[in-house]
């Protein structure tokens, strides 16, 4: 069993990317701006939120957070979107999800200029994801392809089953890994929670994408040998053996799966860092392209 260590891999991807801005830099050009938005106080998003401005610090990007009240209309979110649209210092942006119930989360993703949509959600970066053109990929599924492809994880002509049809994870790795790419090539079956015979579909699979966000829903048994597994799922658990109180699982149960797997990701540090690795990436493709 080899384990696809997300924590190390995202690592060196920002290494790489610091050389990057390093040479930009020398070179006397503008460096990669990102800038995020959060709306109220979230502890999760907060965290999330803090963790790419310091990425963005370790690498030599400039960053900006733009922090706003929970209480802010909708319009009031709107004209500062359209504010960041506008800023040519500011090469891409993210607005943290989720939002206040009384802002229209699509009027947001959209109200987004897909120039700067370093999250990939706009419709236009989905069109053109499905299409196959250059564009950008969301961050989820962005890194776990780059994960396959570092560990160099056969893809072509394999059975891929992806548990879970979500707009940011299940359905775009349903549509990547089928198209002619180097990390592709794959017939695709897409599941869900109303998929009947579920087990009998994942036992054929030489590679599990689990997105459904249920912890531990797959099992060895659900499983055959040397299968890939790709967990995307994190939640915690109650756990007083433990400091904090609780422990985080993924949508895998790991212990019985990976002694089936080939490889597979661990929960945490499989494909939780690779988002914030591959939003940078993003970040730097969009100055690339505005330069």
């Amino acid at each position: 069993m080899i384990l696809l260590d997300g924590k190390q891999t995202s690592s060196d991807i920002k290494d790489e990317i610091a050389i990057e801005v390093a040479n930009m830099k020398a070179q006397g050009q503008k460096v990669p701006h990102l800038a995020a938005v959060i709306v109220g106080n979230d502890g999760a998003s907060l965290t999330y939120v803090n963790a790419k401005v310091k990425a963005c610090e370790r690498i030599g990007f400039e960053s900006t957070l733009v922090r706003l009240s929970e209480g802010i209309t909708e319009e009031e979110l709107l004209t500062k979107i359209d504010e960041l649209n506008t800023n040519d210092e500011i090469d891409g942006f993210i607005v943290q999800l989720p939002l206040p119930k009384h802002i229209d989360e699509q009027k947001v993703i959209m109200a987004v200029h897909p120039d700067k949509d370093v999250d990939g959600f706009h419709p236009t970066n989905v069109g053109k994801m499905a299409l196959n053109l250059p564009t950008f990929i969301s961050a989820t599924p962005f890194g776990i392809l780059e994960l396959l492809d570092r560990y160099n994880v056969e893809t072509s002509g394999k059975h891929v089953v992806v548990i879970g049809r979500s707009h940011i994870v299940g359905s775009p790795m349903s549509i990547l890994l089928s198209q002619k790419r180097k990390v592709g090539n794959a017939t695709v079956t897409l599941t869900h929670s109303r998929t009947q015979n579920l087990k009998e579909i994942t036992l054929q699979a030489d590679i599990v994408i689990a997105a459904l966000g249920i912890p531990e829903f797959l099992t060895a048994d659900m499983v055959k040998e040397g299968v890939t597994v790709i967990d995307v799922g994190i939640t915690r658990i109650e756990d007083a053996s433990k400091k904090r109180g609780f422990r985080l699982v993924g949508d895998v149960a790991f212990e019985e799966v990976s002694k089936k797997s080939e490889f597979i990701t661990p929960v945490p540090g499989g494909v939780g860092p690779m988002t914030i690795a591959m939003l940078l990436k993003n970040t730097l493709l969009a100055r690339q392209r505005r330069a």
